[in-house]
């Protein structure tokens, strides 16, 4: 089963006034690994204008081909060949979602199911409802409710766990 990432763009309408689900310019972005990344990884990086990351990929499979043409270093430029390949088809998608997110865009859903057309189904069925309250961490509050005094405030994995039994 695959997650998908939804944003919307900056200076979009609210969830609940939208209709047409492609008017708002809805980003599916799925979670997992990307065969085209894989592939091309330098040119699907380009398309997804990640500059920086395409520069960078350039740059290492040139170093990588040179390394495998030099004797004795065939092993060093396959792995590191290999290692840009696999980075950029397991973290490119993440790359393009940060992209997105620090140029403004909202992250506004987290879907997790079989094919991008079921995704948008629960996505924009949940927009005729009433809209969810933001779940982000900053909203959660967690008071220091246990006894211990040597460890004031909640412990890492066990909030307010004050150590008996």
């Amino acid at each position: 089963m695959a997650s998908y990432l939804i944003l919307t763009p900056p200076g979009a309408t609210d969830r609940s006034e939208v209709s047409d689900r492609y008017r708002d310019g809805t980003r599916f972005i799925r979670d997992g690994f990307s065969w085209k990344a894989f592939v091309f990884p330098a040119l699907w990086m380009l398309y997804h204008r990640l500059w920086l990351h395409a520069v960078a990929a350039i740059l290492l499979q040139g170093l990588a081909l040179e390394l495998m043409r030099q004797p004795g270093f065939f092993a060093a430029g396959v792995a590191i060949l290999l290692g840009v390949h696999v980075l950029a088809a397991l973290e490119g998608r993440h790359a393009l979602s940060q992209r997105l997110i620090d140029r403004g865009w909202k992250m506004e859903n987290l879907v997790s199911t079989h094919d991008l057309a079921t995704a948008e189904e629960i996505h924009f069925s949940e927009i005729e409802q009433e809209p969810r309250q933001d779940i982000h961490s900053k909203n959660w509050d967690i008071s220091p409710n246990n006894s211990n005094t040597s460890h004031p405030g909640p412990h890492f994995g066990l909030l307010g766990y004050d150590g008996g039994r």
